[in-house]
């Protein structure tokens, strides 16, 4: 049985990189698509942001719909229409027909994500589960940073089309493993569309999806910049910046590895720490931000906080909602991709009015209104549990 919940898993992994790397692995050949399909760089951007606009979209409502059906069936289903979608942009050079492609995959990705983080949990004893997702949480940071170096190392080295024929490789291998290995998973009870929805009625709920909003506002609204900011603060070179941004990758591995441990053991000191922990790398970025080596060294350990805390945005929505948890992952997928988006904007917003040193303000300025959600829902759990315990004394 555990062979059984460990293969499980591993496949979910890596059906979640597959599905991440589609949408992110773009970034590092932008300029090679935009001559690809006769595009600006600009206009090539859309490949990722209507991607994501499509994962805001879809995030409540498209697992809400499939939650009923089969589970196997609907990870077949997302997988292959991206690997369909996959192959479709390989031999084809119509830019709209890739923008429509990109939106309808980015639409069923909140579908396998939300469904994995689900079934891993699922598949475990319930105090386990927050392992279990964590392990789930490599594919997506491998998705996201990782396969960005790989996919921009096929284009390098072959071509744009060996490229994009990674993405389709990928997930037409998980398809076949899902397929092969993975057993029928019918919906045992499965809830009304209703019963689901109510969790929207709760306060808890939408203290942690605010809480989340803020929270990965707070990481994504330095991360964005980056680049930027070694480049012009900290002078680093261009080959440098590649290398620091893929250990930060690899250390955000390492982060969802801890995650599993330390939410297992104390969730709520974890959740309560980690703003603080932001805070302290925040305040030596901008004291010591145009020094390499001090800046080589806590971008390691931010690496580590941040995959701890794409683990607490999902543990912090679904603990909200137990009742309805593929609701609830889709919530988490939307919740975190706002606070992407706010937190890039403003952050933005930052750097075109006092420079790019003050990229940190937007993470600064976000960990206090995360850290205000965080202890409202903290104080909201205790008065709930306090109530339920002077109606058993009584």
């Amino acid at each position: 049985m555990a062979k059984q919940n460990n293969l499980l898993i591993a496949i979910l992994t890596f059906g979640v990189f597959g599905i991440l790397n589609t949408e992110m692995g773009v970034i590092g050949i932008l300029p090679s698509l935009a001559e690809f399909y006769g595009v600006s760089v600009s206009q090539a951007g859309l490949l990722v942001g209507l991607f994501a606009l499509a994962i805001a979209i879809a995030g409540p409502t498209m697992p809400l719909l499939f939650s009923g059906i089969d589970r196997k069936k609907v990870l077949l289903l997302v997988l292959g229409i991206f690997v369909l979608g996959n192959i479709v942009t390989i031999f084809t050079t119509n830019y709209t027909v890739v923008l429509i492609i990109r939106f309808i995959s980015g639409l069923f990705h909140p579908v396998y994500v939300s469904l994995a983080f689900t079934i891993a949990a699922a598949s475990v004893k319930k105090e386990e589960a927050p392992k279990a997702v964590a392990n789930v949480f490599i594919g997506v940071s491998a998705g996201m940073v990782v396969g960005v170096p790989i996919v921009s190392f096929i284009a390098n080295t072959a071509s744009i089309q060996m490229a994009l024929a990674f993405f389709a490789v990928v997930n037409a291998l998980v398809f076949m493993a899902t397929l092969i290995f993975v057993p029928s998973m019918p919906v045992q009870e499965k809830l009304s569309y209703g019963a689901q929805l109510s969790v929207l009625k709760k306060s808890i709920t939408w203290l942690s999806i605010v809480g989340v909003i803020f929270l990965n506002a707070s990481v994504f609204g330095v991360y964005s910049y980056f680049a930027e900011y070694l480049n012009s603060v900290t002078n680093m070179s261009l080959n440098t910046i590649t290398i620091m941004l893929f250990l930060f990758g690899l250390t955000n591995i390492i982060g969802n590895i801890i995650a599993g441990k330390v939410l297992t053991q104390n969730a709520i000191k974890t959740v309560v720490t980690l703003p603080f922990a932001l805070g302290v790398v925040y305040i030596i970025f901008f004291l010591f931000g145009e020094f390499t080596i001090p800046m080589a060294i806590v971008t390691l350990f931010w690496g580590v906080l941040a995959g701890i805390g794409a683990n607490i945005n999902q543990y912090w929505v679904m603990s909200s909602a137990p009742e309805a948890p593929t609701f609830a992952n889709g919530l988490f997928l939307t919740s975190a991709n706002i606070g992407v988006t706010v937190g890039s904007a403003v952050g933005g917003l930052f750097i075109s009015q006092l420079g790019t040193q003050y990229v940190l303000l937007v993470g600064f300025l976000s960990i206090k209104l995360s850290l205000v959600f965080i202890l409202l829902r903290n104080y909201k759990d205790s008065s709930i549990q306090n109530k339920l315990s002077e109606h058993q004394v009584s």
